[in-house]
């Protein structure tokens, strides 16, 4: 008896759940419903619209972000490449200095090059 006694508490527990659950669902809807018809069908576009725009000024700012990102990265990238080819061809050449002498006098601390990236950022935004 005492399971029969759990099974139908539980059973009832849930459905009471249930029941409190589209209790609140329906007073959300009448809530939605009744501020939908105080605001009225020209109100109602007015502010879809002004959503819209908004939704479409913040997506236009998302992209530009994005477009800057692959520029400064494409960039960086660049400045890489370019320094590698540089260094590639001075080695081909063979003369003076070789690439390992010029690893060295080229090798800066990580800050300096920190430095030298951040001032080749604000130069890429700045333009």
């Amino acid at each position: 008896e005492k399971e029969i006694w759990n099974r139908e508490r539980l059973s009832l527990q849930t459905s009471l759940k249930q029941a409190d659950a589209e209790i609140s669902k329906l007073r959300a809807e009448l809530r939605s419903e009744a501020f939908l018809r105080e605001l009225g069908s020209d109100t109602e576009n007015a502010v879809l619209r002004r959503i819209y725009g908004k939704y479409l000024r913040a997506e236009s700012f998302r992209k530009a972000l994005i477009y800057q990102k692959k520029y400064l990265l494409l960039l960086l990238g660049g400045f890489q490449e370019c320094e590698e080819a540089t260094l590639a061809l001075i080695a081909r050449m063979g003369g003076q200095p070789s690439y390992t002498d010029l690893e060295i006098i080229t090798h800066h601390s990580k800050g300096f090059t920190r430095f030298r990236s951040a001032v080749r950022v604000s130069i890429a935004i700045s333009r």
